[in-house]
């Protein structure tokens, strides 16, 4: 396939803008967080650690193409290390589109307890009240998506699988669409691990 180039840039803006000959996308349409753990600062994050097993959880970077975050927990079964991103500077809106993609994979795929996605910050993360994420709970290897407020559920079980080791990329969006007589159109996927 071949690849299509603008030499002269690309833009999204009208004409009398002042980024109109930006050559490119304007960055302030959209609010985004990026992190492929090139760096890692604990005090960017609310951590929530459990430690009733022998070893202590640790978090630390490590090679990887592409940046990585080694996440350890202490050796007992329902230890946990649960991460919040301090400041909850996503907020949905109704009117507004919203995209969501991680990258990310476990050891233990069948007694991991997984949670990834946006949500209040919640010392108790496996039982949020508010959130749009994705869950993997202890016992089974099924990917489950989760729209929940005030502790109120929509839910769509075992929207893909998890796997010892390997990596998968999970992702949502919300697009304002003409549905019915107007709303959302949610779309929750799991994609091939994408190598960079």
């Amino acid at each position: 396939m071949a690849t299509t180039h603008f030499t002269n840039g690309v833009s999204n803006q009208t004409v009398g803008n002042p980024l109109y000959d930006y050559p490119y996308l304007d960055p302030f349409k959209f609010y985004s967080y990026v992190n492929d753990f090139f760096t890692y600062h604990a005090d960017e994050w609310t951590i929530t650690t459990t430690e009733a097993g022998t070893g202590s959880a640790t978090e630390a970077l490590t090679s990887q193409v592409g940046g990585a975050l080694l996440i350890t927990n202490a050796a007992g079964d329902n230890d946990l290390d649960f991460f919040n991103l301090k400041g909850e500077s996503f907020k949905y809106v109704s009117t507004k589109r919203m995209f969501f993609k991680a990258r990310f994979k476990v050891s233990d795929a069948t007694q991991s307890d997984v949670v990834i996605g946006l949500q209040i910050t919640d010392t108790t993360p496996l039982d949020v009240t508010d959130g749009i994420f994705f869950q993997k709970d202890d016992g089974d290897t099924n990917i489950d998506f989760h729209i929940e407020k005030n502790n109120s559920a929509t839910s769509n079980s075992a929207v893909g699988t998890l796997a010892d080791d390997t990596f998968i990329t999970v992702a949502f969006a919300c697009i304002v669409a003409a549905v019915g007589s107007g709303g959302l159109l949610w779309v929750a996927a799991l994609l091939a691990d994408e190598v960079r």
